[in-house]
């Protein structure tokens, strides 16, 4: 059993500014999160498509902003808890919460902080039988390091954005690359679609219409995969590494089970605490409702705020939470471990 101050359910830019937010009232956290990494939706979806919406920051790609995030939360030294998800969260007598994880991880926290988005995501798999036991060795669902993949044969599934975007990226120093998808067309924006057959026509990528149905080996690795077109010929393609983006399958059904009252699939908070129907779990980001909803990071992060200010209470009922500055707080210096001249204010 782990014992924390909150646990919060998702690792999403939300996920980590709460982090953030809690730190800064002497808050301790544990994060749970469905993906091998942080980041949620903004790094498996889009992670160097720019955002342009972040306060003072004309222009950042999602992947700068999850780094900076991490970056921002590291004086916290918050604990991550990748690939599990939260499958239980009962209130006990004392006030406080048991959840467990499908590892059977289990915390012990005086609140929690849903901050799952659209719910637990995890990739949609390819239905190839056997072919999962090369996954994070030759078979990938997301890209983490992309020196893994420099001159390598590279073979891509998909037809979103995901897929459209790394193939781009990848193609300049990969041996090859080869896109595959069902038809010739795509549900990824116009221009990255454009840029993909400019690069067929200058014989720098391949383009193939069809599906995988089976695969090869050679010595134990996977060598190859065998590709089912629309006429129904089978052909095999050589490679060395496959890179499947099918999209993302999201669960947020969970909620209702957890006791938390929904609307739309999300959960319904206030908009003073951004606390849930059930006192001690509160919801930030896309994943919770209210009227006016706009779902903004931006809008997240002023939640992830109020909502930790009502944690702090809920956690000290007898302790008066004051206001304070990181820009003149000593107290939160400390806690930032930072130690700025502030001779010039007085």
């Amino acid at each position: 059993m782990i014992k924390t101050d909150v646990v919060i359910v998702g690792a999403g830019p939300c996920g980590l500014f709460q982090v953030f937010e809690l730190g800064l009232l002497g808050i301790h956290a544990h994060v749970i999160e469905a993906l091998p990494y942080a980041g949620g939706q903004c790094i498996q979806l889009y992670p160097d498509k720019p955002i342009y919406d972040i306060p003072a920051i004309p222009e950042i790609s999602a992947r700068g902003l999850i780094e900076n995030l991490l970056a921002q939360i590291q004086p916290f030294a918050p604990e991550f808890h990748f690939e599990q998800r939260v499958i239980r969260i009962q209130p006990t007598s004392n006030g406080r919460f048991t959840l467990e994880t499908d590892t059977g991880v289990l915390f012990d926290a005086g609140a929690v902080v849903i901050a799952s988005g659209a719910g637990a995501i995890r990739p949609i798999q390819l239905r190839v039988d056997g072919i999962d036991q090369f996954k994070d060795q030759q078979l990938f669902y997301a890209v983490t390091d992309e020196t893994r993949h420099r001159g390598k044969r590279l073979v891509v599934l998909g037809g979103g954005d995901s897929a459209l975007d790394w193939v781009i990226r990848l193609q300049p120093d990969a041996e090859s690359i080869v896109l595959i998808h069902r038809s010739d067309r795509f549900r990824a924006q116009t221009y990255a679609v454009q840029q993909m057959h400019d690069l067929c026509e200058a014989h720098q990528m391949q383009f193939l219409t069809g599906r995988v149905v089976d695969y090869m080996m050679a010595e134990e690795q996977l060598s190859g995969v065998k590709v089912m077109s629309q006429d129904g010929v089978i052909r095999q393609l050589e490679l060395d590494h496959l890179l499947v983006f099918f999209g993302l399958s999201p669960d947020n059904g969970t909620l209702e089970r957890w006791g938390v009252e929904t609307e739309r699939n999300q959960a319904k908070v206030d908009t003073e605490r951004f606390m849930t129907s059930c006192p001690g779990i509160y919801a930030v980001g896309d994943g919770n409702w209210y009227p006016g909803k706009k779902k903004l990071i931006l809008s997240g992060f002023h939640e992830a705020a109020l909502a930790a200010f009502s944690i702090k209470a809920q956690l000290n009922p007898d302790e008066k939470v004051h206001l304070q500055y990181t820009t003149t707080s000593p107290a939160l210096h400390k806690r930032l471990g930072v130690s700025p001249d502030l001779s010039d204010l007085w």
